[in-house]
């Protein structure tokens, strides 16, 4: 239900509509009583009143910009500077050639750390402000000013713990650094949050799964086709998420290797942002009906410059993976288009879909698959 709402302050009259839904009163904020709404609302009138010049003028000159991650209310984060590696040539190493003698590392391995580190801090993400009710004074991180009213003062970060006003969250770069103690599970955790809160180039599910079911073999029939017990991949799901890269998955724990791939599609099917992402979609069915090879490739080609970094990376390993599946398929029976068919629905989605739409989608989602497995070494 809703009733209007009136308020006389610095000689002005405003007049409010307030919606309750049987426990609070609704609007931006949600108040469990009228006593709070009329507290909270006296305070930002008069802030805004007595400051409204002020509050324009406070995003001009953000702290954040030249004290980057800290926080007014705890001690600051101190930046990580990575040691720097000087370029080395590509070929082999010169004969004779010193091991560093503080790291231990040759020449090859240097080259190798520098290009994962690159690759890493190329990773943008944005901040997943949610408003938040602070508890005593609290400062904002991007600006410095004090955070006004009784709740709902500004956001935080679910990811990263960042706290700003909520017209400062608009300001803040896509810079956000996930801290593992903020994000407590992997499944079903966006994919470039969990890369950058374990510092790594691609989940860690992918890479184990990957590295468990290659050491294994390729040769299983029907793999990646055939489900494993679906209580058991269930148990992986959840060993992932209470121990994370000490999970074990070995052969001495999860005898069947279809556990095993069955973990690894639930881990993308889990994804709230597919591996190939909605952004990317429209573009990737484009692509699947071209007629003309090189023109769809060359579409293909393009789809994937929409992915962003972690998840490109995400998909060229995969891909990767599964070319060595084909290149078994006598053995195991699973060609492209056999992949395609089990991938294709697996890695991509599209939001809204009425079920024909989603039901004739799922060809073309198969052909993209199919194309990005047997074109994996020209595509990526």
């Amino acid at each position: 239900k809703d009733f209007p709402f009136s308020t006389h302050f610095g000689n002005q009259t405003k007049n409010f509509r307030l919606y309750h839904d049987g426990k609070h009163f609704v609007g931006e904020k949600r108040f469990e009583s009228i006593h709070d709404l009329v507290t909270d609302g006296l305070i930002t009138l008069y802030i805004e009143t007595k400051a409204a010049e002020y509050i324009a003028k406070m995003t001009i000159n953000p702290i954040y910009e030249h004290i980057g991650y800290t926080t007014l209310n705890k001690e600051p984060t101190l930046k990580k500077h990575l040691p720097v590696c000087k370029e080395v040539p590509d070929g082999p190493a010169p004969q004779g050639e010193r091991v560093d003698e503080e790291k231990g590392l040759t020449s090859l391995v240097r080259r190798a750390t520098l290009k994962d580190n690159v690759h890493t801090t190329k990773y943008e993400k944005v901040h997943n402000f949610k408003v938040h009710t602070f508890r005593g004074p609290h400062w904002c991180e991007y600006c410095a000013n004090f955070m006004w009213g009784l709740i709902a003062q500004g956001v935080k970060c679910a990811d990263c713990g960042l706290n700003v006003h909520k017209q400062c969250s608009k300001m803040v770069p896509n810079d956000c650094k996930p801290d593992l103690k903020h994000v407590k599970k992997v499944y079903s955790c966006d994919l470039t949050t969990l890369v950058k809160a374990h510092n790594s180039k691609r989940p860690m599910v992918v890479d184990m799964c990957i590295q468990e079911i290659e050491s294994r073999g390729v040769q299983s029939e029907g793999l990646y086709r055939i489900s494993g017990f679906s209580d058991l991949i269930e148990d992986v799901k959840l060993a992932f998420d209470r121990d994370g890269e000490k999970a074990d998955i070995s052969v001495n724990v999860y005898e069947d290797i279809n556990i095993i791939t069955g973990a690894l599609k639930l881990y993308f099917r889990d994804l709230p942002i597919p591996l190939i992402t909605y952004d990317a979609y429209p573009r990737f069915m484009e692509a699947a009906k071209i007629t003309d090879p090189d023109k769809r490739l060359e579409a293909h080609h393009e789809g994937l410059k929409l992915l962003p970094p972690a998840h490109c990376e995400t998909l060229c390993y995969l891909m990767a993976h599964l070319k060595r599946v084909t290149q078994n398929d006598k053995d195991n029976l699973m060609n492209a288009e056999n992949l395609g068919i089990v991938f294709g629905p697996t890695l991509m989605r599209a939001p809204d879909l009425d079920a024909m739409t989603a039901l004739n989608d799922i060809r073309y989602q198969r052909q993209v698959v199919e194309t990005l497995i047997k074109n994996e070494d020209i595509l990526f």
